[in-house]
């Protein structure tokens, strides 16, 4: 019989232990959308813009970012938490003391009575079954957990800093077009009303040119006020003072940054396994499945060593009295009836293993998915580009043409407004795909996990 709980903790301690099944699919075996060619990506993946301001930017973000700086702090939080449940392995010591006087009002004339106390109380749970190195296990995965997490917020907040960034540079240059167009109208619909005065433009053209300068002046006006607010994302990403950033961002206006060199010639499946998000994941699984052997565990006996240690004196009247004394033994607790209480704990740890196995594998096909999207739109974008640029330069050729013509009194206003419309569509369109492609691009990089072992 003295056997028998040493046999049980080794057994039933075993089961607690054993690491967790295989927690989420294989990556695939290769990609099916089809990479860019060229060399190998760079592991400061930032530097291959460009554009230094981008890379200040993120930087500036990532040192200052209050959302950052909460993640960050969950760190903290967590590996404070590691060490408590770490802490519940080792013995426990406490020293307690305390003194007293007192006087009691009836009978009349008895002595002050003092009593004073020491005492060294120590306690230890022989963890049979697990359930505290389980707890401590637990703890320590989402301490892990909460790393990867912020070095996911630190991977999405440099990808959204990016994003803003080149979102602001394309709209600049939409602005600039607009200002053109805008101009260019404005002289026209003038032209146009020097022409009425001398009868050789009808009424109806100069109406219509002048709308279409209305409009374009309109136009104008609204993309330039969501470049402002562009730069003020950019201020709220990166906290910085916008009249500061306003300083810099007039030596690129209108520029998109340019990503020369930057190439994938290949894009290995595994590359997931840098993403911080299914590490996070992972160790997540790890935690779910510790506390689902703690919840096992719980069911079975606890043993508890205690120990105490004390001295005490007692004075009264005049004269005193001390006392020591020593305890020491287990405490073996039995759960014999709960209710089902237990049961119920450690059937909703295995619940949340499921739903924590369920999620990574979820993450990983999500994860998949991006990798697979951000491959289709930066192929597409690169063999629309060459198309858009075409687009781009016949159709302001053509209202070049008909600007001509309708001068010389060859073409109606009509015409001309046409080839207006259709060459400011053409100049914005090429100018949507290039930021679609550095945009994809920026996408790839946030969705193989970039170079986040360096944060």
């Amino acid at each position: 019989m003295k056997f028998l709980i040493p046999m049980m903790s080794l057994a039933l301690g075993a089961c607690a232990l054993t690491p967790p099944p295989a927690a989420a699919p294989a990556a695939p075996p290769a990609w099916v959308a089809k990479l860019p060619g060229g060399g190998p990506p760079s592991a400061d993946w930032w530097a291959r813009f460009d554009d230094p301001l981008l890379a200040a930017l993120i930087t500036q973000a990532d040192s200052t970012n209050p959302g950052l700086q909460q993640v960050l702090a969950r760190i903290e939080q967590a590996r404070a938490l590691a060490r408590q449940a770490g802490s519940a392995q080792l013995p426990q010591l406490s020293a307690n003391a305390f003194a007293q006087r007192a006087k009691a009002a009836q009978p009349a004339g008895l002595p002050v009575q003092t009593l004073t106390s020491a005492s060294l109380d120590a306690g230890w749970e022989i963890d049979l079954f697990g359930r505290v190195r389980q707890q401590a296990n637990a703890a320590q995965a989402r301490a892990e957990a909460s790393v990867f997490d912020a070095q996911a917020a630190r991977l999405s907040l440099a990808a959204e800093v990016a994003q803003n960034y080149l979102n602001l540079r394309a709209c600049e240059r939409l602005a600039q077009i607009s200002r053109a167009d805008a101009d260019s109208t404005a002289q026209l619909a003038g032209f146009t009303q020097d022409k009425l005065r001398v009868g050789l433009e009808s009424p109806a053209n100069a109406a219509l040119l002048q709308a279409a300068s209305a409009d374009a002046a309109g136009r104008h006006l609204a993309q330039q006020a969501d470049c402002d607010l562009a730069v003020k994302g950019l201020v709220a990403l990166t906290t910085l003072d916008e009249a500061a950033l306003r300083a810099q961002l007039p030596d690129r206006r209108a520029r998109l940054p340019e990503t020369a060199g930057l190439a994938v010639a290949a894009l290995p499946a595994e590359s997931l396994a840098r993403r911080p998000d299914l590490a996070a994941g992972r160790q997540q699984v790890i935690a779910a499945w510790a506390e689902r052997g703690a919840a096992e565990a719980a069911r079975y006996p606890q043993l508890q060593l205690s120990g105490s240690i004390g001295l005490s004196n007692l004075s009264l009247g005049g004269g005193s009295d001390e006392g020591r004394g020593w305890s020491f033994g287990p405490t073996l607790s039995l759960p014999l009836f709960d209710g089902g209480l237990r049961r119920a704990q450690a059937d909703a740890a295995q619940a949340r293993y499921d739903e924590a196995l369920a999620a990574l594998r979820s993450a990983v096909f999500q994860a998949v998915r991006e990798v697979e999207e951000a491959l289709v739109r930066l192929d597409a974008a690169r063999q629309r580009e060459g198309f858009a640029q075409t687009s781009a330069e016949g159709y302001r050729a053509s209202f070049t043409a008909t600007e001509s013509r309708w001068r010389s009194g060859l073409a109606s206003a009509a015409e001309l407004e046409d080839a207006r419309r259709l060459s400011l569509a053409a100049q914005a369109g090429l100018v949507g795909v290039q930021r679609d492609r550095l945009a994809a691009w920026i996408a790839l990089f946030k969705a193989t996990g970039g170079d986040w072992t360096k944060t």
